[in-house]
């Protein structure tokens, strides 16, 4: 049971094992692009590629969901990033139970954005942790976790991709246990429980008064999928990349009387703005109504001065 990019190289080690994978359960296709052409997820095109069945309920805990589920006859479900809560009668089906494949070290980052959270609260060290599914949210036993480091260049994109592979190996290690249902699993410390939500319209909006190291992280971990925004001239305005803010760098002249917001210099690599703390270079922006582009590029052709104020 999976969705996106991240649950396909999991799905491809049950396989690659000679798993009987009897069924694959994903989220239903979406509409996609200004067209909105509907479009299956990754999993499931995946799936149909090894010609195996697949399932798209629109709610999992409906009764109709969950008996087409038991005609499978399922003797393990494994889940990761499958989008939807399980309801205790899927979770009861399978013999050997029900394990999810989270994307953080439990106990910290429970929840449906954790690896975009940890590069937003500027973590060094992340992981994949292998548990047993139970009604609470990611509060089941843990049968194995691997570490995964974050450097100071990843964004979501990077890190889904290197916490996907993570999820394959630790799959590919504790498939035999699985299997034979041999597992030892460890109970969670709710005492060292942190929460990761789904990310809101809120966490892509940047506050310039914070401090650039923040900013920086936030949109780094907004990257690819959403990015940052500000206004300019009362519309939004997209933040892709910024560069590494330096702890010693000194400021532009002027720059320490601005404003939080403010953009203090126009060089030949980006926008440089003022923050809480210092200032922060931007270096890939998109306009309302355009596409990305160098943000050298964009203050060069368009009436952005220095001086000007993002909201």
């Amino acid at each position: 049971m999976g969705t996106p990019d991240f649950a396909v190289a999991s799905l491809k080690v049950l396989l690659e094992q000679g798993m009987n994978v009897v069924c694959v359960v994903t989220q239903p296709d979406k509409p996609q692009g200004r067209k909105k052409v509907l479009t299956p997820s990754p999993v499931k095109t995946a799936a149909l590629e090894h010609n195996l069945p697949v399932l798209q309920p629109q709610r999992m805990r409906s009764p109709e969901a969950v008996a087409e589920l038991a005609s499978y006859e399922p003797d393990l479900i494994i889940t990761a990033a499958y989008g939807q809560i399980l309801p205790k009668a899927v979770l009861d089906l399978p013999r050997l139970g029900c394990v999810n494949i989270h994307g953080s070290l439990l106990p910290k980052y429970r929840g449906g954005a954790p690896i975009q959270r940890c590069i937003i609260n500027g973590e060094t060290v992340t992981g994949i942790t292998l548990m047993y599914m139970a009604e609470g949210l990611d509060t089941g036993d843990m049968i194995s976790r691997l570490e995964v480091p974050i450097t100071d260049d990843d964004t979501s994109g990077t890190l889904f991709a290197k916490m996907s592979e993570a999820g394959a190996h630790i799959l590919t290690t504790e498939l035999p246990r699985l299997v034979a249902g041999k597992i030892d699993a460890e109970p969670q410390n709710d005492d060292e429980a942190t929460y990761a939500p789904n990310l809101s319209r809120d966490d892509e909006k940047i506050d310039w008064s914070r401090n650039s190291r923040d900013i920086y992280n936030q949109i780094r971990g907004l990257v690819p999928f959403a990015g940052g925004f500000t206004l300019w001239n009362g519309d939004v305005f997209k933040v892709w990349k910024t560069v590494q803010p330096q702890p010693d760098a000194s400021l532009p002249a002027g720059a320490a009387d601005a404003a939080p917001g403010t953009v203090v210099e126009l060089g030949k690599n980006g926008i440089v703005v003022r923050t809480g703390d210092g200032v922060l270079m931007l270096t890939e922006v998109q306009p309302a109504g355009k596409k990305a582009l160098n943000a050298a590029d964009f203050a060069r052709g368009n009436a952005l001065a220095v001086g000007t104020v993002f909201q």
